[in-house]
């Protein structure tokens, strides 16, 4: 009873795990027909301020730009890995957002030959029954012109997963990340000057969760239970989000260079230009694979950290020490600084060493990754050692370090810190005792906070 119990604990707990939307919405039977997903921008499109005037726009072709083929584990596939209807889908974007007037010119031809049947129709009715019916009235033309396509599809930008198994229990995850990216530009048909040109990606993201349980419950009793689902982002839902949010940055870029304007007016356009700035600027600042980028405006910098240093020296007992510190760091280059520290010290080894010690050193340290939320870094130096206590046999000496940490930005003015170091000095007296040819050294860990100020951050 007790394993059964076990057997249908687990197989609860798979099912909470996975338990997602795809899971518990397994398509288990027919579906009808139903109006189309929209996506968060066309949500933005249509909620979109008005136009002074809607502009009359014109495409011709947005078209597939990338070559590529569907990817398939294995054989090959003519089917392409993007939709050929991108034409369709920025015209059906053009209308939500109400800013434009798309005007018929992908199947141009076939517009022509219809008009040119009605032309010929209304002659020969004019001439056998009513000499007065209307001309056909001309075609509209556009002002500008839209021109691009889809120029990239990047397969398996990044893939990964996790699993694990145990006595015949275990489940894993996969996934994997595609790319695409698309350009818009607008291009003034009286003069052939491009107005402006926009650019867009997307990634497409694929998962696979699944668990199984594979073991015998009693004698010749085998269960086997799998379960599991994979969930793939439609291609079709992914050119329809970025080639929407292509339109909205071609309006208020538009409205930016002061190509059109709001119904409202002058306090609207600013807002929606600064506001896509400031989205703008944070997108701008994010790399490939999400690695976010930050503007280090202020180049000095007040940091506190805590710490415990561990001594070796001549005792056979180690024991971890402990210390403050207080700091001031100089940005003198992009990936340098120069750092100016005092620390107080308390070290301990042997049965009953304890005593107290400050620390000054000056280091210079760079930055691996200095644009990075996360950075690692390294630095070296030299400082000195000061005995602040009574004991007259513990030596005071000079000494050097280097060390290597994390800088963990956690905003403009506020970082994190965590480091390690080795502090060599040039005594063997600093638990006052003489032993052996080797100088006395310590380590030392910590973690403190650094508080950034000064530069172009600073309010006047």
């Amino acid at each position: 009873m007790f394993k059964k119990i076990k057997v249908l604990s687990f197989i609860g707990i798979c099912l909470i795990v996975t338990g997602c939307g795809s899971y518990f919405n397994q398509p288990i039977r027919q579906q009808n027909a139903r109006v189309g997903e929209i996506t968060p921008q066309t949500k933005t499109l249509k909620e979109f301020p008005l136009p002074s005037e809607p502009v009359v726009v014109g495409v011709y072709n947005f078209k597939d730009q990338t070559g590529q083929y569907k990817a398939v584990e294995n054989g090959s596939t003519f089917s392409t890995a993007v939709s050929q209807g991108a034409t369709t889908m920025l015209i059906k974007s053009l209308e939500d957002s109400k800013w434009f007037t798309p005007i018929e010119r992908e199947n141009l031809g076939n517009l022509l030959n219809e008009r040119n049947i009605i032309r010929s129709t209304r002659d020969e009715y004019r001439k056998n029954s009513n000499p007065d019916e209307p001309n056909l009235p001309p075609l509209l033309y556009a002002g500008i012109l839209l021109e691009g396509g889809i120029v990239s599809y990047d397969s398996n930008i990044i893939t990964g997963g996790l699993g694990a198994r145990y006595f015949g229990v275990g489940g894993s995850t996969k996934y994997r990340q595609d790319r695409m990216t698309i350009y818009l530009r607008a291009v003034s048909t009286s003069s052939g000057r491009i107005l402006k040109t926009v650019y867009i990606s997307k990634t497409i993201l694929s998962q696979a969760v699944d668990a199984s349980l594979f073991r015998y419950v009693n004698f010749q009793r085998l269960l086997e239970v799998e379960t599991g689902y994979t969930k793939n982002e439609p291609v079709q839902l992914a050119m329809k989000g970025a080639i929407e949010k292509a339109v909205e940055a071609l309006i208020i870029e538009g409205i930016e260079d002061k190509i059109w304007t709001t119904k409202e007016g002058e306090a609207t356009n600013l807002k929606l230009v600064e506001d896509y700035k400031a989205i703008k600027k944070e997108e701008e600042a994010t790399l490939l694979y999400n690695r976010k980028q930050i503007q280090r405006d202020h180049p000095s910098s007040f940091s506190v950290s805590l710490s415990t240093p561990l001594l070796n020296a001549d005792y056979g007992k180690k024991a971890l020490g402990y210390g403050v510190s207080l700091g001031y760091s100089y940005k003198i280059g992009n990936r340098l600084n120069l750092n100016l520290e005092s620390a107080f010290l308390t070290m301990k080894t042997g049965n009953n060493f304890s005593h107290n010690f400050v620390d000054f050193k000056i280091n210079a340290e760079t930055l691996i990754l200095p644009s990075d939320e996360i950075s690692p870094f390294l630095y070296a130096g030299g400082g000195y050692l000061l005995n602040i206590g009574s004991d007259n046999l513990i030596d005071s000496t000079p000494k050097l370090q280097f060390g290597l940490g994390v800088n963990i930005q956690a905003s403009n003015r506020i970082g994190v810190r965590v480091f390690a170091e080795n502090n060599i000095t040039f005594s063997d007296k600093v638990d006052g005792i003489v032993n052996g040819k080797r100088d006395d050294y310590y380590y030392n860990f910590g973690v403190g906070i650094n508080y950034f100020f000064g530069g172009k951050g600073e309010k006047k």
